[in-house]
């Protein structure tokens, strides 16, 4: 989401500060975060330069106000996997991206990238992939986080069990760019 306009609603305000739309709503409605409402709506809007001070008084990384990219972590224990998806995406897409082989580096990458859409095989070899989507779920810096599970192992009726253990989406490998695109797209949406 580039940011070439003055004011913002609470749901892009969200998305930069990697936030739930409500938290802003709340620091609007208490005063923290300054803004007005729409004549006759009870829609907020926030000015960016009364975000950039709210971010920089509560020290909110500014990273989605800088580079206005939606932040992808994919996940996979296979190397090669992981290389041809951020090679292909980075030629691809306006995406920002970043990888990781464990889920203990996805954790940590987690914290750091705050990203908008993890990508995650569901078979990592180090952890399991629905502890890994129901701790974003539980993270409050990361309630924003949208999960895509990836995987060629499961069955259909399994593929779509799985939005029941935290997950956003699902990608059967292998797959088309096009599909992994639409995917990261749909559950950026979820959120907005």
């Amino acid at each position: 989401m580039p940011i070439d306009k003055e004011v913002l609603t609470t749901g892009e305000v969200a998305k930069i500060c990697n936030v739930a739309p409500r938290t802003v709503s709340k620091w609007f409605d208490v005063g923290t975060l300054k803004g007005y409402r729409i004549p006759g709506s009870k829609d907020r809007r926030i000015p960016v330069s009364e975000l950039v001070k709210f971010m920089k008084i509560h020290g909110i990384p500014m990273d989605g106000l800088n580079t206005g990219r939606t932040r992808v972590l994919i996940v996979d224990s296979d190397p090669e996997v992981v290389g041809t998806l951020e090679q292909v995406l980075v030629e691809q897409t306006e995406y920002e991206i970043q990888t990781a082989t464990t889920g203990f580096e996805a954790g940590m990458a987690c914290e750091r990238f705050r990203p908008h859409v993890l990508l995650v095989d569901l078979h990592l070899d180090d952890s399991d992939a629905r502890i890994v989507a129901r701790l974003i779920q539980n993270t409050d810096s990361l309630q924003m986080t949208r999960v895509i599970g990836m995987s060629g192992k499961l069955t259909d009726g399994q593929a779509h069990a799985i939005r029941t253990d935290g997950f956003d989406g699902f990608l059967k490998k292998p797959f088309q760019v096009r599909q992994v695109v639409e995917a990261i797209e749909s559950a950026n949406a979820v959120a907005y």
